[in-house]
């Protein structure tokens, strides 16, 4: 099963450089814990879902690159063929340079619908590539500008296309000291929109992979190279088949195995009033909790603590919401490694301070006009608002810690 991946803006392009590269490298290094015909298994499985046919012996990305400057489009292509290992394709990119500014409702308004047809046709020509769609991984910023505007919009669009495959965003929670003026306004019309079309968020916070790069790597000058490297091997470390060995090897297929489906809330529930996501979290409840070791030591892991009924809402056992991955096959050069995929609350803090800033920022009609502009109106902010508040409400959040 195949994995359509699409890098969108400047944030998704140079995460997803590092992503296939990690994956390449993984899939191509060394293993001792492991038996030759199960790396080789690995290796199969590894390809057949992130790269397609070689060309000259080089694997080419199942990729789509998309920005509006081919400044980074260029760097990322560049980038990649130098390895001599794997690449992406050159008629895999859209890059069409406007004079709009870095504006969210721009990149949802105009740019997505002016250029609809040739991103989705791009993407469809990598679909028919594969001879088994599993899905596919949005990867993109959740505060920037224009890219995440033409995110949303290019998400709601593969919803309508290909509703039946899955659709996982990887999406980046902003600094927040700030990095952009707007960057509350621009992550709660994100959340609100990829609520509704996405079936899944994959969510990093930079302060948090900020503080990985400073206390357990140690590095001095932070860049965001750094920080892209830290979550390209994050996700590599999920995203990697896993397998049992009963006479034969077995390899997952979903990427990510448990059915999360983000759904909209019900209709008839009552309008915002006020917002105020304000509530004292004593406790990281969570729906699901998925751990996936790899390298030495797996099957010796003490894993008791992930079931304890306290960890999960009242109507799951943890038989039902506790899920382990294992494999003697290690990721990259670590000898061993642990991942954790939770669905929990714990977003709802951050989501809380998003909204509270913007909400803020809203009632005083900040910076309102540079939306209303190009199309989204006082009404939407409302609505996505609202929606928030009754996500916040049901505590449907995702997150990702390693």
């Amino acid at each position: 099963m195949s994995v359509v991946t699409v890098q969108l803006g400047q944030c998704g392009n140079q995460i997803g450089f590092e992503v296939f590269d990690a994956l390449y490298s993984d899939s191509h290094c060394p293993q001792g814990l492991c038996s030759e015909r199960e790396n080789e298994a690995y290796q199969a499985s590894s390809k057949e879902r992130f790269f397609s046919e070689e060309e000259n012996g080089v694997s080419i990305a199942r990729a789509v690159l998309v920005d509006m400057e081919p400044k980074v489009i260029n760097q990322t292509l560049s980038k990649a063929a130098q390895s001599g290992q794997w690449k992406y394709a050159q008629h895999s990119c859209f890059c069409q340079k406007e004079g709009s500014g870095n504006n969210w409702a721009y990149g949802y308004s105009v740019h997505g619908p002016r250029h609809e047809e040739s991103i989705m046709n791009l993407i469809q020509k990598e679909v028919e590539k594969c001879d088994s769609l599993s899905g596919f991984f949005i990867i993109m910023s959740m505060a920037g500008g224009t890219g995440s505007g033409l995110g949303a919009f290019v998400t709601q669009n593969l919803q309508d296309q290909y509703s039946n495959s899955l659709k996982m965003n990887q999406i980046i929670w902003p600094y927040g000291t700030g990095e952009v003026i707007v960057q509350n306004y621009n992550s709660v019309l994100t959340l609100s929109h990829l609520y509704r079309s996405s079936d899944a968020l994959l969510v990093h916070e930079n302060d948090a992979i900020h503080k990985i790069c400073a206390k357990r790597m140690n590095i001095k000058q932070i860049s965001f190279s750094d920080i892209n490297q830290v979550l390209a091997h994050q996700l590599g470390s999920v995203f990697q088949p896993t397998y049992s060995v009963e006479g034969s090897c077995h390899y997952r297929r979903n990427p990510l195995g448990i059915n999360w489906q983000v759904r909209p809330p019900l209709p008839g529930l009552p309008t915002l009033g006020k917002v105020s996501l304000n509530r004292e979290l004593h406790f990281n409840t969570s729906i699901a909790n998925l751990v996936i070791l790899r390298g030495k030591d797996v099957h010796s892991a003490d894993l008791g603590g992930f079931k304890d009924p306290a960890l999960y809402t009242s109507w799951l056992e943890p038989i039902d919401a506790f899920n382990v991955w294992k494999t003697q096959r290690a990721f990259s050069k670590y000898e061993k490694s642990a991942a954790l995929v939770s669905n929990s609350q714990f977003l709802l803090k951050p989501l809380d301070t998003i909204v509270g800033k913007a909400w803020n920022m809203f009632a005083s009609k900040a910076y309102i006009h540079q939306y209303t502009k190009f199309g989204i109106e006082e009404e939407d902010f409302l609505d996505s608002f609202t929606l928030l508040e009754q996500a916040s409400e049901n505590w449907i959040s995702f997150s990702l810690r390693s």
